[in-house]
């Protein structure tokens, strides 16, 4: 079966490759030699197989290895550095997450250095909306596991499935946001308020759509998981299929965040 998915068919040629490399070629028939067969003689598998198991450990890892870097730089890192060291972590997650997301990289440890960063970015992120509106944190917590299991239950029952056309207008609409946030950027530098973060009605509206596209895009991460179990693909894959699902996790935290202060956080 042919994914939909470039990057899945481009894995996946990867793992057959890895896969015919775990059996030897076919040996010459002689004197102590069993008669060889077409595909050759099998041998020890070089590479396990991923499994849903193997993502779900790795994601549980990251999220821990998240939240107590971000428990540490709440409790550590002085009010006056706050700004600097979140500007700091924001960026330097932004460079780590494209790396990994586009080198398709696999290394434990590059992938939890960038959850230990991005804690570091969430801790004083979620100290400073701490501040505002008391309680906000828990609240944005238990609201993104919440539609990140209700996602994880629509998909599980094929209420909604990544089709061709579903995975390009995701695709589509998270290119979209994005460069609208980087446009708004931008503009804030040079003190223009384009108003999708100022807690007007627009920008309450702007956090809900991209809340409801960070909980779409948790389709294709469990389509790409499914697909990798399928295609047999090497276990450092579920690396790559965690780092996906922690960073819509710490995607859809963020806009629940600003969501809740524009509604009642400055009151």
């Amino acid at each position: 079966m042919k994914s939909h998915n470039p990057v899945l068919s481009r894995l996946g040629e990867a793992a057959q490759r890895e896969q015919a490399a775990t059996y030897a070629p076919p040996a010459p028939v002689g004197h102590g030699q069993p008669y060889p067969t077409q595909t050759g003689f099998p041998t020890a598998p070089v590479v396990a197989p991923m499994t849903i198991d193997d993502v779900v450990v790795r994601t549980v890892g990251l999220l821990a290895l998240l939240g107590v870097s971000a428990a540490v730089a709440w409790t550590t890192v002085p009010d006056a550095l706050n700004l600097p060291v979140l500007i700091a972590a924001a960026l330097t997650g932004l460079v780590v997450g494209l790396v990994i997301a586009f080198a398709r990289v696999t290394n434990p440890l590059v992938i939890g250095g960038y959850a230990v960063i991005e804690g570091v970015f969430l801790g004083l992120l979620s100290k400073q909306f701490s501040a505002a509106y008391d309680g906000i944190v828990l609240q944005a917590v238990v609201a993104t596991f919440g539609v990140f299991f209700l996602m994880a239950g629509l998909y599980k029952f094929k209420v909604i499935r990544a089709t061709p056309k579903f995975v390009r207008g995701i695709i589509a609409a998270m290119v979209g946001v994005f460069g609208l946030m980087m446009i708004n950027l931008v503009l804030s530098f040079f003190g223009i308020n384009t108003g999708l973060r100022d807690g007007s009605p627009l920008a309450i509206g702007f956090s809900l759509v991209c809340i409801v596209i960070a909980a779409l895009s948790f389709v294709l991460d469990f389509h790409e998981i499914e697909e990798g179990v399928r295609y047999g693909m090497p276990r450092k894959y579920a690396w790559a299929c965690a780092f996906g699902i922690v960073v819509g996790l710490i995607w859809l935290y963020i806009e629940i965040l600003r969501l809740l202060q524009a509604l009642g956080g400055d009151d």
